[in-house]
């Protein structure tokens, strides 16, 4: 089994966990105060547990507040007209257009639930308000509870871990790429190893994204960033690759700009701040334009496209300095 199916499996099996205990116990803790409708609470339940725990806090409270609109749209509607199918209609009507407009549809299902028992007794007295109340209390707050506890140790350890692979495969990436500008046998397939590495960063985005919204702590933004800087680069070696593949002839000055990748590749991670690696790239396109100018036009057009490489290696430094300095001291002091 591989790691991310593993991961998958892990995630899917403590959510389905999660839904399943705080379900019955919504249910049971419903039945103990002797609610009609006692099922709902556990349905309240489960569609508050299917989000991140920081969804869950913001929405905890819009659903209680929905609560009460939804029971003021059922007033108006269900029992002062004569069809009380118009009347459930209007009232769904209401509630999506009132969620849709403050971004609240993830409340939808839980007055639609509320909703449905209005039309089917027409009960709006004292004690029936504060049935449904108490529903949907129950519901959100079993939730509440049980969304705060969420594997985040386990969770950040393998971010870091895709933190270290991601590094591995740019050097790998920019070792096979200098191989072929020094006209040597290439063990791999570049294309390949881009697109995986670009589906690897792409569910490592979301991970990181997951991660920050379970632990309201907001400096957590840095694997993010982290990861869409490592995306960005990724990015400039697929238009440097593409750049390489269109040399015809491999002008001597191609082992200069070999032997570059391959130093710079070394001095990929984390920490690196890569300044002296800018400053050392811009030597070498100082040492490049004294360099003769070429004298055929195949030397010419090759010696072009390896200008270009050299500016999509330094946006890809770039694209590091930034992040770097994009990094606030809180997040320097928790993780540099």
């Amino acid at each position: 089994m591989s790691i991310r199916t593993r991961r998958r499996l892990e995630k899917n099996l403590l959510l389905a966990m999660k839904v399943a205990v705080g379900s019955a116990a919504a249910i049971y803790i419903a039945g103990l105060l002797h609610l009609e409708y006692a099922v709902s609470a556990g349905t309240v339940t489960l569609l508050s547990l299917l989000g991140t725990k920081m969804e869950t806090v913001k929405f905890t409270f819009v659903r209680l507040g929905t609560f009460a609109v939804t029971t003021l749209f059922a007033m108006l509607f269900i029992p002062h007209m004569q069809s009380v199918w118009v009347a459930f209609g209007l009232v769904i009507f209401g509630i999506v257009f009132l969620s849709a407009m403050l971004d609240w549809k993830s409340t939808l299902s839980v007055n639609g639930v509320i909703a449905a028992h209005y039309m089917t007794t027409k009960d709006f007295s004292i004690g029936f308000l504060y049935n449904e109340f108490m529903l949907v209390l129950i519901g959100v707050s079993i939730a509440f509870l049980l969304n705060m506890f969420y594997l985040n140790k386990k969770q950040e350890k393998h971010i870091i871990k895709g933190m270290r692979f991601t590094e591995k495969m740019l050097r790998d990436i920019l070792s096979e790429m200098a191989d072929y500008l020094l006209e040597r046998q290439m063990e791999k397939d570049v294309w390949e190893e881009i697109r995986m590495l670009e589906v690897r960063l792409g569910d490592m985005i979301e991970e990181a994204r997951e991660y920050k919204s379970n632990s309201f702590l907001s400096y957590h933004q840095y694997y993010i960033d982290y990861f869409i800087m490592r995306m960005n680069q990724l990015k400039m070696l697929h238009s440097l690759h593409y750049e390489m593949r269109r040399i015809r002839s491999m002008p001597k000055q191609a082992k200069i700009v070999a032997d570059y990748m391959i130093y710079m590749g070394e001095r990929i991670s984390e920490k690196n701040v890569a300044k002296s690696e800018m400053e050392n790239l811009q030597k070498v396109f100082e040492n490049m334009s004294r360099e003769e100018l070429p004298r055929k036009q195949e030397e010419f057009e090759s010696r072009a496209l390896l200008y270009h490489i050299m500016m999509d290696i330094e946006e890809f430094l770039t694209c590091k300095i930034r992040f770097v300095e994009n990094i606030s001291e809180k997040q320097r002091k928790m993780y540099w």
